[in-house]
């Protein structure tokens, strides 16, 4: 069902991620086609056999211990469908280890959904403190939740994920906790 985004898909793909993200939540255009020469950050998507219109995609950064969903997204054309479901099934066969992302904390009837949805497909909410750091200049920090498969990760677990996603994907230097 997923396969790797094509890069001539790219335009496509930012359009579904500006439209479904706040902007402290995504890079700038250039910022995040540059994403794609490295080598651990790879984006997946679902087309519309017949259109060829995007139907989804799903951005994850590679790491040796966990695999991270820094963007998941369905065109709201095709919502509520299953297609979430279906792509994150399909995420978890591809790479069987923890999976992690992060999510705005259960304060709102929209963010109380999205959390029941990803548990729903195997997450677990870690109740630990987490702020994603500005993803780009001129971007604020954003407190957020990790979620996370195989289980609720220890308190260890959870440090080590935050320390990899700041260095790695945030180039800045972990919080003390």
């Amino acid at each position: 069902m997923i396969c790797p985004m094509d890069f001539s898909d790219f335009d496509k793909m930012y359009a579904i991620m500006s439209s479904s993200f706040p902007p402290d939540e995504y890079r700038p255009y250039l910022e995040q086609k540059a994403l794609l020469t490295n080598p651990r950050y790879r984006i997946f998507s679902v087309s519309d056999d017949i259109s060829s219109e995007m139907k989804a995609f799903i951005a994850v950064w590679n790491f040796d211990s966990f695999l991270y969903v820094e963007h998941f997204a369905v065109n709201p054309d095709f919502r509520n469908e299953g297609l979430g479901s279906r792509v994150l099934a399909d995420i978890q066969a591809m790479f069987p280890k923890r999976i992690c992302l992060e999510v705005e904390p259960p304060q709102t009837e929209l963010s109380e959904r999205r959390i029941a949805f990803y548990k729903r497909n195997g997450f677990y909410l870690n109740n630990y403190p987490y702020v994603q750091p500005p993803i780009s200049k001129g971007r604020s920090p954003v407190p957020l939740m990790i979620m996370t498969t195989n289980g609720v990760a220890s308190k260890d677990e959870h440090d080590s994920i935050k320390r990899t996603l700041y260095k790695h994907v945030y180039s800045v230097p972990a919080e003390e906790s």
